[in-house]
């Protein structure tokens, strides 16, 4: 690979088939590459991710020295991530290419192939342009943790928590509520085959409890999260119980022991208005 500061670029045109070549004029395309700044080689090949395809861009690398790599085809997503491969194996930075897509985005979305080529010059001309200033980039590699914070215990938290888990991750339910299992737990049926919903739900629950690689915070909520991928701190406010949560079995008799009780609405007509308020009461 050429190391001055002198851009070499090559620039490489997919047939697609037909997909490209039946709709935008390859020749004429080729052509007016050629004659953009920068650009010391236009090829085009049939199938350009196939290995001989690859193999022209590889050899090209090494025999014209090119510094950077452009090449028209199909969309970014199906094969950016193997042109950048390509050129990682001819020795040069992969992150010194850059994909037109001028299928997706021109031949099979314009009807006349002259108005196609056209733009099919454009969209090039932009990569050509775009891929003069790119620099290279290197990959690291950083340590993460990858236990994964749930927010929300209703089915779909429950669900996620418990696919997460056996796959053996480490997992943090949070829940506002006292309790996990969310709406469903209100439910009768579910739609649409009207099963139980208690029967679906109450074992999945079950297993969340039982499941060490699942930590359940109920009548908990998430206050801030700060961070980053991998790296992610959160905090979470754990609201008061009143009760040592390390020894509390859940029986129920304390409700009974209390020395005073809740009316949750007492209405109270004062001055022609209804007020609604809250009264402790001594038992």
């Amino acid at each position: 690979m050429n190391n001055s500061d002198e851009l070499r670029i090559g620039v490489y045109v997919c047939h697609c088939g037909t997909n490209i070549a039946g709709k935008v004029n390859i020749n004429n395309l080729v052509k007016f590459i050629s004659g953009l700044d920068n650009v010391v080689i236009c090829g085009d090949y049939k199938y350009m991710c196939s290995e001989p395809g690859q193999e022209m861009i590889r050899k090209d690398i090494k025999d014209k020295e090119l510094n950077r790599v452009v090449v028209s085809s199909c969309s970014p997503t199906l094969h950016e991530h193997t042109f950048r491969g390509v050129c990682e194996s001819a020795g040069l930075n992969p992150y010194l290419f850059q994909m037109a897509n001028i299928r997706e985005h021109c031949s099979w979305v314009t009807k006349d192939s002259t108005l196609a080529t056209e733009k099919a010059r454009k969209i090039v001309a932009a990569a050509v342009k775009r891929v003069a200033f790119q620099e290279p980039l290197e990959v690291k590699k950083v340590p993460v943790n990858p236990d994964v914070l749930i927010i929300g215990g209703g089915i779909t938290g429950i669900e996620a928590a418990l696919r997460l888990a056996d796959a053996g991750r480490k997992v943090y339910l949070v829940e506002k509520e006292p309790s996990i299992g969310g709406r469903m737990a209100e439910l009768d049926k579910t739609f649409p085959t009207l099963d139980c919903a208690a029967c679906i739900l109450t074992p999945k629950m079950s297993a969340v409890g039982q499941n060490k690689n699942i930590k359940i915070m109920s009548y908990s909520e998430v206050k801030e999260v700060s961070g980053y991928i991998g790296n992610f701190k959160v905090k979470v406010h754990k609201k008061p119980r009143y009760v040592n949560t390390d020894l509390c079995t859940g029986c129920g008799i304390c409700w009974s022991s209390c020395p005073t009780s809740i009316i949750p609405i007492e209405k109270i007509i004062k001055k022609d208005e209804l007020v609604i308020s809250t009264v402790r009461e001594e038992v």
